[in-house]
């Protein structure tokens, strides 16, 4: 029987340990100004990667960022912002929050079965015509960095992760 290569190792499954209950639910249950985050995160040749971790930060919707003491509880009420979320065997995420204050994106840090290291972006729900990033960044590239509002959905946007090749995901250097 031939041995594994670092390759194919089996782990780490950071969708099966680190999730918590309520990870991807910010907003409280019923609030209307809620807003859906989701989309699918994608290998280089654009099939999906299961077992990956999404993780967001943002500001509350009155700018304020100190977020509450244990993000990792929800009570229902509370706004955190923090959320933790897996995608599904078929590379699919999802989120539930606020519409965040002060900023137009939400911080997103990546963790991928393979990589040594986390990969960090951000998903814009607007395109600010002033935000240094994203002037800083090509503007054929820009596109990857924006969710896309969902025809017909009520305050839903596709927000895709490509992790190489064509359409990849601008990522950060932080």
């Amino acid at each position: 029987m031939a041995s594994g290569t670092p390759p194919q190792t089996a782990g780490p499954y950071f969708g099966a340990a680190l999730p918590f209950p309520g990870g991807g639910d910010l907003a409280p249950a019923g609030h209307p100004e809620a807003v859906t985050l989701h989309g699918y995160v994608l290998d280089g040749d654009g099939a999906p990667v299961p077992e990956a971790l999404l993780e967001f930060w943002q500001p509350a919707p009155d700018g304020s960022r100190a977020g509450a003491p244990g993000s990792l509880r929800r009570d229902g009420v509370t706004f955190t912002g923090f959320a933790r979320v897996a995608t599904r065997g078929d590379g699919h995420y999802a989120l539930r929050t606020l519409p965040p204050g002060g900023v137009p994106y939400l911080a997103v840090c990546l963790h991928v079965r393979g990589l040594q290291r986390h990969l960090f972006t951000r998903a814009y729900l607007a395109s600010p015509a002033d935000d240094p990033l994203l002037a800083a960044v090509p503007e054929t590239r820009r596109g990857t960095l924006l969710a896309v509002p969902e025809q017909g959905g009520h305050r839903a946007y596709r927000f895709d992760v490509r992790l190489r090749g064509p359409g990849e995901t601008v990522f950060l250097t932080v």
